[in-house]
């Protein structure tokens, strides 16, 4: 039967005024069967649609959607279920992650359709012909994909996978057919750099402008890696090396393609101690999810905050961050606090949960706030960046939740925009909150 489940109709919609429900299972749009939300969003128009829907007790019936000229249908559905990864990437972060988690953090997903849809990162090593030609077909544009190296068994060794697709067939069959593509190296010094990176960089770069981006992250690597590949990490010293010779031959290669097509992670640079690129060589940060040029938006960011700060009714604030965004972070609140005559102060807290070589603030956990704050307060307001909790949920990684934190801490947790702007805008909202109980 398959389709798709109905999870609501919106009020007055063109499903609403046929009459259709949540809980029916939508299976053709003008005859044709629906595997997914991929093809329900090809198949649907604002023109008259003919579709077969069957009843939670399993009758079928015809319904003709109406709409008006650009009126959407009103149906929403259930994200697809996705496809399971079957890689065993040797620097895999599901394998490395330590018991008492959410469970959905174990699951690996591999799903070019996610891709499409949300911007996650595939391999490829799963894909059928079948599939590579319905991306083509249905024009599933732009795709994530995680290249790592063009050379078959390294890239083999490094998924952990014999027998899987050459990944330059695939994508130059994906450039032919006009689809555009971000690619992504995490690199594992000793595996994938060196000459084997150079050669990476040059075969992508030659399907440019079908891959429109290449993003080189560092590995990451936690406490949790028993039984697993020993990797070597990306510590200070190479980062810069790296850099020294990476960095001139980005600028070269983004000279040569008029655009900036290789991006080297933040965290390379946070690492060697180096200064950031300008924000222009950044383009319009395609591979800002995976940590790409986000700190110099932070830079442009904070200072169009810092000219425009005022005066607030003072009061007292901690702002949890990681270590790896202190000291980025830090100057700016020194600053923010003398424009704003607020108490404000950063606390970089160490990853108990993954080790201390894990330093981002998106991997901060409930309860490794809660220790470090445990008795290093006097009465201040907590600011947590929402980049730490679960969007849609608003929890931890550990499934804490702020009001729990507040509760262990005994003083409000208040989550805020990650951005520096999002934070000048929730000091603002606590101050007004100062100023209401002072009159009181």
């Amino acid at each position: 039967m398959r389709g798709l489940i109905i999870t609501s109709v919106a009020p007055g919609s063109p499903a609403d005024r046929a009459g259709l429900a949540a809980g029916e299972r939508l299976l053709t749009i003008n005859g044709q069967r629906l595997r997914d939300l991929i093809d329900y969003s090809w198949l649907v128009h604002d023109d008259e649609l003919e579709l077969t829907v069957c009843s939670p007790e399993g009758e079928t019936r015809q319904v003709l959607l109406e709409p008006e000229p650009g009126e959407p249908p009103g149906l929403m559905f259930a994200a697809p279920e996705p496809k399971r990864c079957g890689n065993n990437c040797v620097f895999c972060f599901v394998h490395q992650l330590p018991k008492g988690l959410r469970r959905p953090l174990y699951v690996k997903d591999e799903d070019y359709r996610l891709s499409f849809l949300q911007g996650t990162y595939v391999t490829l090593s799963n894909l059928k012909p079948s599939e590579l030609r319905r991306i083509i077909t249905q024009r599933l544009s732009p795709l994530y994909i995680s290249v790592h190296t063009v050379d078959p068994q390294i890239r083999e060794q490094l998924l952990g996978r014999p027998g899987i697709p050459p990944i330059l067939e695939q994508l130059r069959a994906l450039a032919a057919g006009r689809i555009a593509m971000h690619t992504q190296v995490v690199l594992c010094p000793g595996l994938n750099d060196g000459a084997l990176l150079e050669e990476t960089v040059q075969q992508l770069a030659a399907l440019y402008p079908a891959i429109q981006s290449l993003a080189v992250v560092p590995v990451g690597l936690t406490e949790h890696r028993q039984r697993l590949p020993q990797l070597r990490p990306v510590d200070r010293d190479y980062a810069a090396v790296f850099l020294d010779v990476w960095l001139p031959k980005m600028r070269q290669l983004n000279r040569q393609l008029g655009e900036p097509f290789l991006q080297l992670a933040d965290e390379f640079f946070l690492k060697a101690g180096y200064p950031f690129p300008a924000l222009k060589e950044y383009g319009d940060l395609p591979q800002w999810e995976n940590g790409v040029g986000m700190v110099p938006w932070f830079h442009k960011d904070a200072a169009a905050v810092l000219r425009r700060a005022r005066p607030l009714q003072p009061f007292d604030a901690v702002i949890v961050t990681g270590q790896s965004a202190c000291e980025v972070v830090q100057p700016f609140l020194a600053e923010l606090a003398a424009k704003t005559g607020c108490g404000l102060r950063v606390v970089a807290v160490p990853n108990r949960l993954f080790g201390s070589s894990v330093t981002v603030a998106g991997l901060v956990c409930g309860r490794d706030i809660a220790t470090e704050l445990q008795g290093n307060l006097s009465g201040e307001t907590v600011l947590v960046p929402e980049v730490m909790l679960k969007e849609g949920e608003g929890c931890f990684l550990d499934d804490m939740t702020p009001t729990e934190l507040q509760q262990q801490l005994g003083v409000p947790v208040v989550p805020f925009e990650t951005t520096p702007g999002g934070l000048y805008r929730q000091l603002r909202c606590l101050s007004t909150l100062h100023a209401k109980e002072k009159q009181r």
